[in-house]
């Protein structure tokens, strides 16, 4: 098992043989935790928030497409563009 010393600013070397063993390289983030009394590490991916609402709407199944053809999608976008105009309510004076 390999021991790693823990440097001046609280920094360690994770041992090649346990960096190749889950497949960290440099630029990766880890998730640190205490668990019963031992530090552990675990490859974390984080997603951007508009990548994170987007895959949302995609499972709850607010999505539109694909599209055959860019018509198709001009369409589309035609077609909820008018149900927005819709549902908004018309300004005083306008």
């Amino acid at each position: 098992m390999p021991v790693v010393t823990v440097k001046n600013k609280f920094q360690v070397v994770i041992p090649r043989s346990v960096r190749d063993k889950i497949g960290v390289s440099v630029g990766d983030l880890l998730e640190a935790r205490v668990e019963r009394g031992k530090i552990t590490f675990a490859p974390k991916t984080l997603v951007d928030r508009g990548i994170a609402e987007s895959l949302e709407d995609f499972k709850r199944g607010r999505a539109y497409g694909p599209f055959e053809t860019p018509e198709e999608l001009l369409a589309s976008l035609h077609r909820e563009a008018r149900k927005v105009r819709s549902r908004k309510p018309k300004r005083p004076g306008a």
